[in-house]
């Protein structure tokens, strides 16, 4: 189904840093899909030639004078985007543009957030794959929700609704981690639509040790972003059940109650009450007039 066809307001926003040689296909590729859609391309601070390539294909071109990230991208292109609709994709062509019709019906079908869920064969390598399945494993366990991709860039979400959590937005590539989590957390409805992924075009600017930190950092992240109780409780779990061991061993031996047994007890009363104080942040954060 196109923009023509739904008659919805569509904006659709192209984050792209060094992507040349691909970013003039992509923005045709929008533009042959979506042809009534506002296309807009985020050039995040590029040395090479997207910016111009994106202008003359005929998108809509915001320039950041240095990289501030993907995510910083994304929530420049939401800000100054006029349509009802934000659909989102990457410049290094592995979306297929002819997709976000699919995930525009999902939205007519009451969702607020369609995300194109990528298969196992679309990712870069078994490192990714491994990677984006224990964010996936981790995220549906804590979400109580079967989330088949939770850092897909390729996603159409009702822009109203988006808007709401700019502020919650990292400058990185952990946006689509972090948007994902919050609808969840509101409340908003999310789908998973399977699609498949192509090979990007050009280098990819992930890089192995610096990114499998951060990703770590997300793994976290995901958990406290939805509920921060259910990570610190069972830590607090762990703690109260070493002290309560480690008390009964000194009890039986020595028949007295140590000063390490205090301390571990007071760690598990102290991690319950910072897991507690956290979700009501959570919950504040969350909430909505």
């Amino acid at each position: 189904m196109s923009q023509a066809d739904n008659s919805i307001d569509l904006s659709i926003i192209i984050p792209a840093k060094n992507e040349a040689a691909a970013i003039g296909d992509v923005v045709a590729a929008a533009k042959t899909a979506c042809p009534e859609a506002e296309i807009i391309v985020v050039d995040d601070g590029s040395t090479d030639a997207t910016a111009d390539i994106a202008e003359q294909s005929g998108a809509t071109v915001i320039r950041h004078p240095e990289s501030l990230g993907n995510g910083a991208a994304v929530k420049a292109g939401a800000r100054v985007a006029r349509g009802e609709v934000l659909a989102f994709m990457d410049g290094d062509g592995q979306h297929d543009a002819g997709r976000i019709g699919k995930l525009i019906e999902k939205l007519d079908e009451g969702y607020h957030m369609a995300v194109g869920a990528r298969d196992s064969g679309s990712h870069a390598n078994i490192g990714r794959m491994f990677a984006n399945g224990l964010y996936n494993a981790l995220a549906s366990l804590i979400s109580g929700r079967n989330i088949l991709d939770l850092t897909s860039g390729f996603r159409a979400v009702r822009a109203a609704n988006f808007k709401e959590f700019l502020y919650l937005l990292p400058n990185g590539f952990s946006y689509p981690t972090t948007i994902t989590m919050a609808f969840l957390r509101a409340g908003y409805a999310v789908c998973f639509e399977p699609m498949k992924a192509a090979d990007r075009t050009g280098k990819s600017h992930i890089r192995p040790i610096r990114d499998g930190i951060r990703f770590l950092v997300i793994i976290f992240k995901i958990a406290t972003l939805y509920s921060p109780l259910k990570v610190f409780l069972p830590v607090s779990a762990l703690f109260f059940l070493t002290g309560l061991s480690y008390y009964a061993y000194t009890y039986f031996t020595a028949g007295r109650f140590t000063n390490m047994s205090m301390l571990v007890f007071s760690a598990a009363v102290i991690i319950f009450l910072i897991g507690l104080i956290s979700e009501q942040i959570t919950a504040l954060t969350y909430s909505r007039s």
